[in-house]
């Protein structure tokens, strides 16, 4: 099927963005990477009058520490976060993550801000920012808002943005922390049957302030409380995993779906819970 026909401008500044917005309220659509609208258009699932390209928008661009916080632009490159030594340094979940992202063409063209925007359920940055306790960085002509990760993703591929807001930054405070992600899905590239981002501190042995955060178990992703509260202040031990696998049965309540019904789920999820803390296991064992 072809695209729609629609006209095209290329914004270069914030300014210039909420120009055309004005000009063409709710029928213009924003484009940066256009790993998913270029698809969301063939099949005519989004019909814009007119795409607006962000790509030229500096204030959208870098990677830099702005006091005790690490700041990603929105138009951050999946690949950027594979290579940049500040996201190695300060964040290694969003290093680790990045690689499990599609496939390398995707990867240089995506970026964090169209992911975030589009939600996906069984994506890997939305599960990492919240097990990252981020901030997200909202922009409209309105000003600007700070929305905590885990009050930005509201439904299915629905999010707190407001009509003509985008995201212009992820802000991740810089704490000493371990990091992991694991995953299970059919074939590499393939969305996530469930998927695990977690993080947490070791304090003389014991679990500070963990934070797991499961994606492809739900209409978004889901920050597992009591799984948390079974693992804050314990020793990560044998024990200690059996425990927080357990809890899940109190955070998870997946819907079936074409990889299998919730059962699966909850199955696939307790593996992932088993693998992510043995492996923090290993590297507190490393690290004596």
């Amino acid at each position: 099927m072809k695209w729609p026909a629609m006209g095209y401008d290329r914004a270069g500044s914030l300014d210039q963005l909420w120009s055309t917005f004005r000009a063409h309220g709710s029928s213009a659509q924003i484009i940066a990477g256009g790993q998913t609208l270029l698809a969301a258009l063939a099949f005519r699932l989004s019909e814009p009058s007119k795409l607006i390209d962000i790509t030229g928008i500096p204030e959208l661009r870098g990677i830099s520490v702005q006091g005790q916080a690490l700041r990603l632009g929105a138009l951050t490159l999946h690949a950027d976060l594979c290579r940049d030594p500040l996201v190695k340094a300060h964040a290694p979940l969003l290093a680790a993550a990045a690689p499990l992202i599609a496939h390398p063409a995707i990867r240089n063209r995506g970026t964090i801000g169209g992911s975030l925007a589009y939600a996906d359920p069984a994506a890997e940055l939305p599960a990492c920012i919240i097990a990252l306790d981020a901030t997200v960085i909202t922009v409209s002509a309105k000003g600007e808002r700070r929305i905590p990760a885990s009050a930005f993703f509201t439904d299915l591929l629905q999010t707190a943005l407001e009509p003509q807001e985008i995201i212009a930054a992820v802000e991740i405070p810089l704490t000493k922390r371990l990091g992991a992600i694991e995953e299970i899905a059919r074939r590499s590239g393939d969305y996530a049957m469930a998927g695990l981002a977690a993080t947490l501190h070791l304090e003389a042995g014991r679990v500070i302030k963990p934070r797991l955060v499961y994606f492809g178990v739900g209409k978004i992703p889901v920050l597992a409380a009591a799984a948390a509260k079974a693992l804050e202040g314990r020793s990560l031990d044998r024990a200690t995993i059996s425990a927080a696998q357990a809890a899940l049965a109190e955070d998870l309540d997946p819907p079936q779906d074409l990889h299998g019904p919730p059962e699966m789920k909850r199955h696939l999820a307790r593996v992932l819970t088993e693998r992510v803390l043995q492996g923090f296991l290993r590297e507190k064992v490393q690290a004596a």
